[in-house]
C-alpha cells in the first residue's frame, strides 16, 4: 500500500486483429454518444408516445446524464480489475438490452430505472476507449488513435439531430432506443475477437476505493442533476437545487481528500502536478463550452425563430459532423510532423471557432440556413483541431500504467464541462432574452409613435396601436408580441457567440501561458546508435 502506480499489463503486439478491436471498441463509443443525443433531441416525441408531462420528461435526460458521468468515473478502475474485454462486452451486453426493451416500458418508473442502468453502461465506453488508445497503439499511430477518441465529442453529437429527425419524422420514435443494436452487434464480435484477455486482478479489491466510488459518484451524479434541472426549478430559490448543490460540495471536498491518500484511488490526483495535463483538463472543458456554438446556437435560432423542426436545421449540424471522418485523421497526420507545435495547432482551431463566432455575432431575424455555411465550416476544422492537441499535450506527460487514471479524471471532467457548458448557454439565452425584451418593450412604449397606423385598416404587426394608443386587433398585437420575442431571442443569440468569444480567447491566453512544448510520440523513440568498436 504505498501509492505506487499498478505495474504495466504486458504489452501486446498491435496487429489487425489487436486494430479491429479497437474499432469494436470505438463503434461502442460512438453509438453510446449517439444515444445520449438522439434521446435529448427526440425527447418530446417520447414524452408524447409515453403520455408524461415536461417535468417527468426532462427527469430522463437528467438522470441518465448523472449515472453516465459517474460511471466515467469508476469504469476504467473496474476495466483494469477485471480485463478490458470482460467489462467492455459486459456494458456492451447490458446496453444493448436495455435500449431494445426501453419502447416496451409504459410504467415511468421502470423506464427512469433502465434508463439509469443503460447510462451507467454507456459512462464506461469513452474511458475505456482512451484507455485501450494510451496501452496498445504504437507510437506511430497513437495520434489517430485519439483523433478517433476525438469523434466522440466532435462526430458522433453533430450527426445526433439527422438521426433523431429521422426515426421520428420518418421511422418512429422506438428507433430512438432500437439504433444502438445493430452498431452494438458489430462492435462486439470485433470487441470479443480483438480485445486482448487480461487476467483477473483480484488483489485489487483487497484495496478498492468503494469510499472514493460512492462520495465522488454519488456528489458528481448530484451536481449534474443540479444543473440540469436548475433553470427549471429556479435555482437557489428551490430547495431542492440548493441541497443538492451543497451536498454535491461536501461529498466532491471529501472525496478528492480520500483520493490524494489513497492507495489505489480513481484518481491519482498527484498526476495534476504536470502542467500539460491541468491544461488540457481545462482546455477540454474550455473547447466543449466554446463548441456549443456550431451546434445549440444554430439550433436555437432555428427552433425559436424560424419554427424549424430538427429535421430542416439537421444539416447544418451535419455539415460539421460528417467531415470529422477526414479532418480528424488529417489533423492527427498534421500533429505527427515534428515541426508543427500542438500548442499552435490549438491556437488556430481556436481562432477559427472565434472568427465563426464573430461572424455569428451578425445574425440577424432575416438569416437562412445559407447564411451559416461559412461558421459551420470554420466549426467544423476547428473543433478537431483543438480538441485533438489538447489530447496530444495532456496524454505526453501519462505514463502507460496511468492510463486508466488519466482516463477517469478526462472523461469525468468532459462529462462535467458538457452538462455545464449546455447549462451556462442555455441560463445565458434565457436571461439575455428576458433582458432584451424588457429594453424592447421599454423603448416601443416611449416610442409609441413608431408603432401607430392612421387607421385599423392600415395596422399591421408592426404597427398595432392607432393614433388614440388602443390596439388595432388582437391579430396585430399578438403577432407584435410575436416579433419581439423573435428580436429578443435573435440579439441573445448574438450575445451568446460574443461570451463564447471571450471563452475562446482564456483559452489561446491559457495555452500561451501553460503548458510546455510536446513532441509526436515516434520522434520520441531513439534510433538504435553504433558503439565503437
Amino acid at each position: 500500500m504505498n501509492g505506487q502506480p499498478s505495474p504495466a499489463p504486458v504489452p501486446h503486439p498491435f496487429t489487425l486483429r489487436l486494430a479491429l478491436g479497437l474499432v469494436g471498441v470505438l463503434i461502442a463509443a460512438l453509438t453510446a454518444g449517439l444515444n445520449d443525443r438522439v434521446t435529448d433531441i427526440a425527447l418530446a416525441d417520447i414524452r408524447a408516445a409515453l403520455g408524461i408531462s415536461y417535468d417527468q420528461g426532462s427527469w430522463i435526460t437528467a438522470l441518465y446524464q448523472a449515472a453516465q458521468v459517474a460511471s466515467m468515473m469508476i469504469a476504467p478502475w473496474f476495466a483494469v480489475t477485471l480485463s478490458l474485454r470482460r467489462v467492455t462486452l459486459g456494458v456492451a451486453s447490458v446496453f444493448t438490452v436495455t435500449g431494445v426493451l426501453l419502447p416496451f416500458v409504459t410504467d415511468i418508473q421502470l423506464f427512469l430505472l433502465l434508463r439509469v442502468i443503460q447510462a451507467l453502461c454507456a459512462g464506461a465506453f469513452p474511458p475505456i476507449l482512451m484507455t485501450v488508445a494510451l496501452r496498445f497503439l504504437p507510437p506511430g499511430i497513437k495520434l489517430f488513435g485519439l483523433s478517433a477518441y476525438a469523434l466522440t465529442a466532435t462526430f458522433g453529437p453533430n450527426m445526433a439531430a439527422s438521426l433523431a429527425a429521422f426515426w421520428t419524422d420518418s421511422i418512429g420514435w422506438q428507433f430512438v432506443f432500437w439504433q444502438v443494436a445493430p452498431p452494438m452487434l458489430i462492435a462486439m464480435p470485433l470487441i470479443g475477437w480483438g480485445l486482448p484477455q487480461d487476467p483477473v486482478r483480484r488483489e485489487r479489491f483487497r484495496q478498492m476505493d468503494w469510499f472514493g466510488m460512492l462520495t465522488g459518484g454519488s456528489g458528481i451524479a448530484l451536481l449534474i442533476l443540479a444543473l440540469t434541472q436548475g433553470e427549471r426549478l429556479d435555482w437557489l430559490n428551490s430547495p431542492l437545487i440548493s441541497a443538492m448543490l451543497f451536498s454535491s460540495a461536501a461529498l466532491l471536498l471529501v472525496f478528492l481528500i480520500n483520493e490524494w491518500f489513497h492507495p489505489l484511488p480513481l484518481f491519482r490526483l498527484q498526476m495534476l502536478q504536470r502542467k500539460n495535463l491541468i491544461h488540457g483538463l481545462l482546455a477540454l472543458a474550455g473547447v466543449l463550452t466554446v463548441a456549443l456554438s456550431g451546434s445549440a446556437l444554430p439550433s436555437a435560432y432555428f427552433a425559436q425563430v424560424e419554427g424549424f423542426r430538427t429535421l430542416q436545421f439537421a444539416p447544418l449540424a451535419m455539415a460539421i459532423g460528417l467531415p470529422q471522418l477526414l479532418i480528424a485523421p488529417l489533423v492527427a497526420a498534421l500533429l505527427n510532423l515534428r515541426w508543427i507545435d500542438c500548442r499552435w495547432m490549438l491556437t488556430a482551431g481556436a481562432a477559427l471557432l472565434i472568427g465563426s463566432c464573430v461572424l455569428g455575432s451578425q445574425l440577424t431575424s432575416t438569416w437562412a440556413r445559407e447564411n451559416f455555411w461559412l461558421i459551420q465550416l470554420m466549426q467544423a476544422f476547428g473543433q478537431p483541431m483543438m480538441i485533438i492537441a489538447v489530447l496530444m499535450s495532456a496524454t505526453s506527460v501519462v505514463l502507460p500504467p496511468e492510463g486508466p487514471f488519466a482516463a477517469a479524471m478526462f472523461n469525468t471532467v468532459r462529462g462535467v464541462a458538457s452538462v455545464a457548458a449546455s447549462t451556462l448557454v442555455q441560463s445565458f439565452l434565457s436571461q439575455r432574452e428576458k433582458f432584451h425584451s424588457h429594453s424592447l418593450l421599454d423603448q416601443a412604449a416611449n416610442r409609441g409613435w413608431l408603432l401607430s397606423a392612421e387607421s385599423s385598416a392600415s395596422a399591421t404587426a408592426s404597427t398595432p396601436l392607432l393614433p388614440d394608443g388602443s390596439i388595432s386587433s388582437a391579430e396585430n398585437i399578438a403577432r407584435f408580441s410575436t416579433l419581439v420575442k423573435h428580436q429578443a431571442m435573435v440579439l441573445s443569440i448574438s450575445d451568446a457567440y460574443l461570451m463564447l468569444i471571450g471563452f475562446s480567447l482564456l483559452l489561446v491566453v491559457l495555452t500561451a501561458w501553460l503548458p510546455k512544448r510536446v513532441w509526436p510520440p515516434q520522434t520520441l523513440i531513439q534510433p538504435a546508435t553504433h558503439t565503437p568498436g
